[in-house]
Parts: structure tokens; sequence; C-alpha cells
């Protein structure tokens, strides 16, 4: 059996619940905002632009983001800062993901393969 080298079925969500998270602290662009992933998640979640605009434009789209255009050094970039539906939303996915992370943590404790979570 061959291990995966993308980012498995489960991270769907993921990508939502850590870009409202980072913009819920500081507006960012979409860049800057792939570099942070990185660098919170330790290099465990990397999402490249495929993943990050799109998500970004949902999110806008569905009210949770708002964006504007700023130029710097001469380059147009777009910044993205939550909004009030955007923080309810992170507050939802957050509960979730709290409630699988429990529920996989329970299931581990005291198991061979766990080290110390």
């Amino acid at each position: 059996m061959s291990t995966r080298r993308t980012n498995p079925n489960f991270m769907n969500g993921v990508p939502e619940l850590l870009i409202l998270q980072l913009i819920g602290d500081r507006e960012m662009y979409g860049y800057e905002l792939a570099q942070a992933i990185r660098e919170q998640t330790e290099d465990a979640i990397s999402l490249g632009e495929g993943v990050v605009y799109p998500a970004l434009h949902a999110l806008e789209r569905d009210g949770a983001l708002t964006s504007q255009r700023r130029m710097v050094n001469g380059r147009t970039r777009v910044y993205y800062t939550i909004t009030p539906k955007g923080r309810t939303r992170l507050a939802d996915l957050a509960a979730s993901w709290s409630r699988v992370t429990r529920a996989i943590q329970s299931a581990f404790v005291g198991g061979k393969y766990v080290e110390a979570i």
C-alpha cells in the first residue's frame, strides 16, 4: 500500500477553516496566506494557488470575506478581510473540527502507534 503525497480526502473543509482563521487575525492577500498556512502548520499543510484562490473567491461570494485592491510596490494585490458572517462560519467550522479531533484522539489514547498526543 502506498502513502499518498497529496492532501488526503479528509482535508475537505480544512482550507476554508485555515483561511478564515488566519484572515480573522489580520487581512492578507493570497500568496501571503498560502505562506502563513505552511508556517502555522509547520509545513504539515501546504495549499497551492489552485486551492487558495478558489477558496478565497468562494468565501467572498458567500459573504464570509470582503476584498480590497491595493497598489503595493507597483503591483496590485487583493487583500481579504473577514466579515461577521465569516466569523460565524469560522466558529462553526472550528467547533466541528474540534469534535473530530477529540474523537480521533480518544480513539488513539493508549494505542501502540501514538507517541504522545
